[in-house]
Protein backbone atom coordinates (compact mmCIF):
# COMPACT_ATOMS: atom_id res chain seq x y z
CA UNK A 1 0.00 0.00 0.00
CA UNK A 2 1.77 3.43 -1.07
CA UNK A 3 1.27 6.80 0.95
CA UNK A 4 -1.76 8.04 -0.14
CA UNK A 5 -4.22 10.96 0.93
CA UNK A 6 -7.92 10.89 1.89
CA UNK A 7 -10.49 13.05 2.13
CA UNK A 8 -12.87 10.78 3.95
CA UNK A 9 -12.34 8.85 7.21
CA UNK A 10 -9.46 6.87 7.63
CA UNK A 11 -10.23 2.61 9.07
CA UNK A 12 -7.60 1.59 11.09
CA UNK A 13 -8.63 -1.74 11.02
CA UNK A 14 -8.92 -1.87 7.57
CA UNK A 15 -5.72 -0.41 7.09
CA UNK A 16 -3.91 -3.04 9.43
CA UNK A 17 -4.99 -6.23 7.71
CA UNK A 18 -3.88 -4.69 4.45
CA UNK A 19 -0.01 -5.17 6.30
CA UNK A 20 -0.72 -8.36 7.67
CA UNK A 21 2.50 -11.13 6.37
CA UNK A 22 2.58 -14.25 8.14
CA UNK A 23 6.54 -13.86 7.95
CA UNK A 24 6.14 -10.61 10.24
CA UNK A 25 5.96 -11.16 14.02
CA UNK A 26 6.03 -7.36 14.86
CA UNK A 27 3.40 -4.60 13.50
CA UNK A 28 3.65 -0.95 14.90
CA UNK A 29 0.72 1.77 14.09
CA UNK A 30 0.51 5.63 14.52
CA UNK A 31 -2.69 7.18 14.96
CA UNK A 32 -2.80 11.09 14.44
CA UNK A 33 -6.11 12.45 15.97
CA UNK A 34 -7.55 16.16 15.97
CA UNK A 35 -7.01 17.06 19.51
CA UNK A 36 -9.51 19.92 20.96
CA UNK A 37 -6.46 22.81 21.61
CA UNK A 38 -3.45 23.94 20.39
CA UNK A 39 -1.20 26.13 23.37
CA UNK A 40 -4.14 26.94 25.31
CA UNK A 41 -6.21 27.98 22.39
CA UNK A 42 -9.55 26.39 22.29
CA UNK A 43 -9.84 24.30 18.66
CA UNK A 44 -13.08 23.07 17.17
CA UNK A 45 -11.69 21.65 13.86
CA UNK A 46 -8.49 21.60 11.44
CA UNK A 47 -8.04 22.01 7.73
CA UNK A 48 -5.54 19.64 5.64
CA UNK A 49 -4.19 21.06 2.35
CA UNK A 50 -1.54 19.22 0.54
CA UNK A 51 0.33 19.84 -2.89
CA UNK A 52 -0.14 16.26 -3.35
CA UNK A 53 1.68 15.47 -6.33
CA UNK A 54 5.04 16.20 -4.70
CA UNK A 55 3.54 14.84 -1.45
CA UNK A 56 2.26 11.39 -2.72
CA UNK A 57 6.09 11.03 -4.00
CA UNK A 58 7.96 12.09 -1.21
CA UNK A 59 5.54 9.75 1.25
CA UNK A 60 6.41 6.95 -1.04
CA UNK A 61 9.99 7.87 -0.73
CA UNK A 62 10.08 7.85 2.46
CA UNK A 63 8.15 4.64 3.14
CA UNK A 64 10.90 2.85 0.76
CA UNK A 65 12.93 4.69 3.14
CA UNK A 66 11.89 3.22 6.45
CA UNK A 67 11.91 -0.47 4.81
CA UNK A 68 15.46 -0.17 3.40
CA UNK A 69 16.43 1.64 6.98
CA UNK A 70 14.55 -0.71 9.32
CA UNK A 71 14.18 -4.24 7.59
CA UNK A 72 10.74 -3.72 7.75
CA UNK A 73 8.28 -5.92 5.40
CA UNK A 74 5.78 -3.39 5.04
CA UNK A 75 4.75 -0.09 5.09
CA UNK A 76 2.24 2.33 4.55
CA UNK A 77 0.62 6.18 5.76
CA UNK A 78 -2.58 7.31 4.73
CA UNK A 79 -2.57 11.37 5.44
CA UNK A 80 -6.27 13.24 5.71
CA UNK A 81 -7.11 16.61 3.45
CA UNK A 82 -9.67 18.70 3.74
CA UNK A 83 -11.69 19.73 7.18
CA UNK A 84 -11.51 17.51 10.21
CA UNK A 85 -13.88 17.44 13.55
CA UNK A 86 -11.92 17.36 16.79
CA UNK A 87 -11.64 13.10 17.49
CA UNK A 88 -11.14 12.65 14.27
CA UNK A 89 -8.55 10.37 12.96
CA UNK A 90 -6.28 12.91 10.71
CA UNK A 91 -3.10 10.20 9.92
CA UNK A 92 -2.31 6.63 9.83
CA UNK A 93 1.32 4.89 9.93
CA UNK A 94 0.83 1.35 9.97
CA UNK A 95 4.67 -1.11 9.55
CA UNK A 96 5.09 -4.41 9.68
CA UNK A 97 8.03 -6.23 10.20
CA UNK A 98 9.94 -9.51 11.39
CA UNK A 99 10.70 -8.12 15.02
CA UNK A 100 8.84 -5.54 16.92
CA UNK A 101 12.37 -2.98 17.67
CA UNK A 102 11.99 -2.78 13.87
CA UNK A 103 8.46 -2.05 13.56
CA UNK A 104 8.77 0.55 16.37
CA UNK A 105 11.51 2.64 14.83
CA UNK A 106 9.97 2.82 11.22
CA UNK A 107 6.77 3.60 12.07
CA UNK A 108 8.94 6.65 14.10
CA UNK A 109 10.91 7.54 11.33
CA UNK A 110 8.05 7.69 9.10
CA UNK A 111 5.58 9.91 10.75
CA UNK A 112 8.60 12.31 11.53
CA UNK A 113 9.67 12.77 8.19
CA UNK A 114 6.24 13.14 6.52
CA UNK A 115 5.51 15.79 9.27
CA UNK A 116 9.07 17.76 8.41
CA UNK A 117 9.66 16.95 4.56
CA UNK A 118 5.86 16.82 2.66
CA UNK A 119 4.38 19.59 1.38
CA UNK A 120 0.96 19.73 4.38
CA UNK A 121 -0.58 22.71 5.80
CA UNK A 122 -2.78 22.62 8.88
CA UNK A 123 -5.24 25.42 9.40
CA UNK A 124 -7.01 25.63 12.96
CA UNK A 125 -10.00 26.47 13.55
CA UNK A 126 -10.81 27.91 17.23
CA UNK A 127 -13.67 28.37 19.35
CA UNK A 128 -13.88 31.74 19.35
CA UNK A 129 -13.93 32.51 15.72
CA UNK A 130 -10.78 32.83 14.68
CA UNK A 131 -8.64 30.81 12.61
CA UNK A 132 -5.18 30.43 11.78
CA UNK A 133 -2.33 28.21 9.73
CA UNK A 134 0.07 26.54 12.21
CA UNK A 135 3.57 27.03 11.82
CA UNK A 136 5.76 23.87 12.76
CA UNK A 137 8.81 25.28 14.60
CA UNK A 138 9.82 21.52 15.32
CA UNK A 139 9.98 20.43 11.96
CA UNK A 140 13.35 22.37 11.59
CA UNK A 141 14.55 20.73 14.63
CA UNK A 142 16.87 17.65 14.40
CA UNK A 143 14.73 14.31 14.67
CA UNK A 144 16.22 11.15 17.40
CA UNK A 145 16.57 9.05 14.61
CA UNK A 146 18.79 10.67 12.50
CA UNK A 147 21.59 9.32 14.25
CA UNK A 148 20.42 5.89 13.99
CA UNK A 149 22.20 3.64 11.81
CA UNK A 150 21.01 1.54 8.79
CA UNK A 151 19.43 -1.72 9.72
CA UNK A 152 22.24 -4.82 9.75
CA UNK A 153 20.57 -7.16 11.83
CA UNK A 154 23.12 -5.56 15.16
CA UNK A 155 20.84 -4.50 18.71
CA UNK A 156 21.36 -0.99 19.28
CA UNK A 157 22.72 -2.16 23.09
CA UNK A 158 25.38 -5.08 21.60
CA UNK A 159 27.09 -4.21 18.46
Amino acid sequence: MPFRFSRTPLDPAALRVALADPACGGFAAFEGWVRDHNEGTPVRRLEYEAFEPLAVREGERILAEASVRFGVAHAACVHRVGELPVGELAVWVGVSAPHRDEAFRACRYIIDEVKHRLPIWKKEHYANGDSGWVNCERCAAPHAHEAAQPHDGRQAHGV
